[in-house]
């Protein structure tokens, strides 16, 4: 059998497939950056959310893609991984950049993004990624992505830099203090999905205050700005993307898409459906 894993900052997306059969077996655990996490925690959580019955000693390919997960981390992800799937012969891990290039374009060349939790880019020729402008990450970028909507709503909250009417409802909606808010950024594990729970909230809004619309729009033409036009010849490209924040806030992406010249392309909420049919396929 071949299980296929999709790991964003948040969560992982997991199906369990046999070829030439309608076997499928689909769950959901935690995301496993192995920036922020341990070898000992992404055993203990796999095991606690594989379906019952699960077919563990059956799975003998697994196809990884991992939000965090650099080269440097290959050898820890898949030494981690063999020791749930121990009867596993082959161990394929890659960024999660590669799965949203697989997943929007199959095998065709182009450009594909990651807007979710937190935000990626990059080029693909039609099998392997290539160029790589770096989003940074949580604290230093990741512009336009979940994590950087609700930062930047609570930095305007704790500065006071909204309307007092969007003020009072985003202090409701957050429930702390400013004390409390720095607390559980700067010392608290998984920063950024604390933040990025909140872009539900913003678009949940998006029709109550300007407020709302023009945080995200100024979002994304910085996440143009800084990172997709230092792709060459970016214009020539479509812009395709997966994640929560591309699908759902798809009405202000387009705009700003056209507005740096790009075409809009392929919008997927999560890549792994067609992450099953590139490897079908494959």
């Amino acid at each position: 059998m071949i299980l296929i894993a999709d790991s964003g900052a948040s969560k992982t997306d997991w199906a369990c497939i046999k070829k030439g059969t309608d076997i499928r077996i689909t769950f959901q655990s935690q995301g496993y950056n192995p920036n922020y996490i341990t070898g000992d925690q992404i055993v203990e959580d796999i095991k606690a959310n594989l379906p019952a019955g699960f077919p563990v000693e059956e799975v003998h390919e697994i196809y990884f893609y991992g939000a965090g997960v650099t080269e440097l981390q290959y050898p820890f992800m898949e030494k981690t991984l063999r020791r749930v799937f121990v009867n596993t012969r082959k161990a394929f891990i890659a960024m999660d950049t590669l799965a949203s290039c697989r997943a929007l374009l199959q095998s065709e060349p182009g450009f594909a993004a990651i807007l979710g939790t937190g935000a990626n880019t990059c080029l693909y020729d039609g099998c392997n990624e290539g160029l790589n402008v770096d989003s940074c990450g949580f604290i230093l970028g990741d512009e336009g992505s979940g994590g950087n909507l609700g930062k930047r709503m609570i930095t305007d909250y704790i500065r006071r830099n909204m309307p007092k009417n969007v003020y009072d409802k985003v202090g409701a909606e957050l429930g702390h203090n400013n004390d409390e808010l720095l607390d559980i950024i700067y010392t608290k594990p998984f920063p950024n999905r604390f933040c990025a729970q909140y872009a539900r909230f913003i678009h949940d809004n998006l029709d109550f205050d300007p407020y709302f619309p023009e945080l995200v729009t100024d979002a994304f033409r910085q996440f143009f700005k800084l990172i997709v036009t230092h792709y060459p010849d970016y214009t020539k490209y479509k812009f395709n993307a997966v994640g929560s924040v591309a699908y759902y806030f798809k009405d202000l992406l387009e705009p700003v898409v056209n507005e740096f010249g790009m075409e809009m392309g392929v919008i997927l909420k999560a890549p792994l459906e067609g992450l099953i049919k590139y490897h079908l396929n494959n």
